[in-house]
C-alpha cells in the first residue's frame, strides 16, 4: 500500500501558481493586472494610479511566487525620466511669490518636516516598523522620489512605499473634502489624457539628452539614487537656467511608472505583507496626525495673515500636490499661485535635505 502523499504547507499551492508559470506568462499576468487596477484607481480618480495600480499588480504577483524582475537598465532609466518630470514640474513663476513670502515659506516648511521626522522618529522607536523605514515613509511630500532613494539609503524600499502612497491617498482625499466646504468642484472636468500627443523632436530629444548626462553625472558623482537625484539636478539647472523644453508624452510616464511600481512590489513577500498590516494602524494614525498638523498651522496662517482659508489649507497640505493643483485650480477665490509656491518650496526642501534629515534621525533611533 502506497505511503500517503506528503501533504504539502497551507500557502504551497498559492506560492506555486505564479512560480509554475513560464516568464512570459508571467509578464503577461502582470501586465493585464496591472492595467486592471491602474484604470480602475483612474475610473476612481485616485492619485498617482499608473504607479499605485502596477505596484499592487506586482505585490500580488510577488507573494504569489513570481520570478521576472525588471532589469536594471530599465529601472534606471524609469529613474531617470522621473527625475525629468521633477525637474520640469518647477516654474520660475514660484520664485517671485516665495520672495515676497521667504519667512512664512520657511517656518512651515521647517514646522511640517519637524513633525513628520517627529512622527517617524517615534515610529521607528516603538519598533513598529525596522530601520529608517519609517523616518523615510513619513516624509512630507516628493513620494516617489523618497521611495526611489530611500533604497540608497538602506531602509525597506516596499515599506517606504507603502507608508509614501497611503499618505498621498489619505492627504488628497481629505483635500478635496474640505475643499467640498468652501467650493463646489463636481462640477469641474479634468482634461483627459492625450496618451500620444505629437512629438516635439527637440524638446523630447532634450529630455533623453538630459536623462542620459544626468544619470551619468549621478553615476561619477556617487550620488544615493545616481539616475534620479543626477537627473533630477542637471535637468532642474538646464530647464531654469537655460529655459530647455522637455516633452514627457503620458505614454512614457505610465511606463516609467510602472517599472518604478513593479520593481518595488515583486519585492513583496508573504512575511514582508503581514508586517505592513500589522503597522497598518499605526501608520493611518500617524498619516492622520500630520494633516491634523498641517491643518493647524494653516488655522494659524489665515488669521494671523488673513489669507483665505482654503488657500492656506491647500498651501499647507503634506503631499498630493497634483491633486491640490486641480483642485485649487477649480476655487475663484483660491490664490493658486500662493498654494503652488509653498507647496514647490517644501518639495524642493524636502528633495534636497530629507537624506541628511532622515540619516539625523536614524542615528538618534539607533543611539
Amino acid at each position: 500500500m502506497d505511503s500517503p502523499p506528503e501533504q504539502q504547507p497551507p500557502d504551497q499551492p498559492t506560492i506555486e501558481r505564479m512560480a509554475r508559470l513560464r516568464r512570459r506568462q508571467q509578464w503577461l499576468v502582470l501586465i493585464v493586472f496591472s492595467l486592471l487596477f491602474a484604470g480602475t484607481l483612474e475610473l476612481a480618480a485616485l492619485p498617482a494610479a499608473l504607479l499605485i495600480g502596477p505596484m499592487l499588480a506586482a505585490i500580488l504577483a510577488g507573494i504569489n511566487g513570481a520570478k521576472v524582475r525588471v532589469p536594471r537598465p530599465l529601472f534606471g532609466s524609469a529613474q531617470a525620466v522621473v527625475g525629468c518630470l521633477v525637474a520640469n514640474s518647477i516654474s520660475v513663476d514660484i520664485f517671485p511669490v516665495f520672495y515676497v513670502e521667504w519667512a512664512l515659506f520657511l517656518a512651515v516648511v521647517i514646522a511640517t518636516v519637524a513633525a513628520s521626522s517627529l512622527l517617524g522618529w517615534l515610529i521607528s522607536r516603538w519598533r513598529i516598523l525596522p530601520g529608517t523605514t519609517a523616518v523615510w515613509g513619513s516624509s512630507p511630500g516628493a513620494a516617489t522620489a523618497m521611495v526611489l532613494m530611500a533604497g540608497a539609503f538602506g531602509a525597506d524600499q516596499r515599506l517606504v512605499a507603502f507608508m509614501q502612497y497611503l499618505r498621498v491617498i489619505f492627504v488628497s482625499m481629505t483635500a478635496a473634502l474640505v475643499a467640498k466646504m468652501w467650493v463646489d468642484t463636481s462640477g469641474v472636468k479634468v482634461p483627459p489624457v492625450v496618451w500620444f500627443p505629437p512629438i516635439e523632436p527637440v524638446a523630447l530629444a532634450a529630455t533623453i539628452g538630459i536623462a542620459i548626462v544626468g544619470g551619468l553625472l549621478g553615476r561619477l558623482l556617487r550620488l544615493p539614487s545616481p539616475f534620479f537625484l543626477g537627473t533630477f539636478i542637471f535637468g532642474a539647472v538646464v530647464h531654469l537656467g537655460f529655459g530647455v523644453p522637455m516633452q514627457l508624452p503620458p505614454w512614457l510616464l505610465a511606463l516609467s511608472y510602472a517599472m518604478v511600481g513593479w520593481s518595488i512590489g515583486l519585492n513583496f513577500t508573504r512575511p514582508i505583507l503581514r508586517h505592513a498590516a500589522r503597522a497598518l494602524p499605526q501608520i493611518i494614525a500617524s498619516i492622520v496626525a500630520l494633516i491634523a498638523f498641517c491643518g493647524g498651522l494653516a488655522f494659524v496662517i489665515s488669521r494671523v495673515l488673513g489669507i483665505d482659508p482654503l488657500t492656506a489649507y491647500l498651501a499647507t497640505s503634506p503631499g498630493g500636490m497634483d491633486s491640490v493643483a486641480i483642485i485649487a485650480a477649480a476655487a475663484r477665490h483660491v490664490d493658486i499661485s500662493f498654494v503652488m509656491a509653498l507647496q514647490s518650496a517644501r518639495f524642493l526642501v524636502v528633495l534636497l535635505i530629507g537624506p541628511s534629515v532622515a540619516k539625523l534621525v536614524a542615528r538618534n533611533v539607533r543611539d
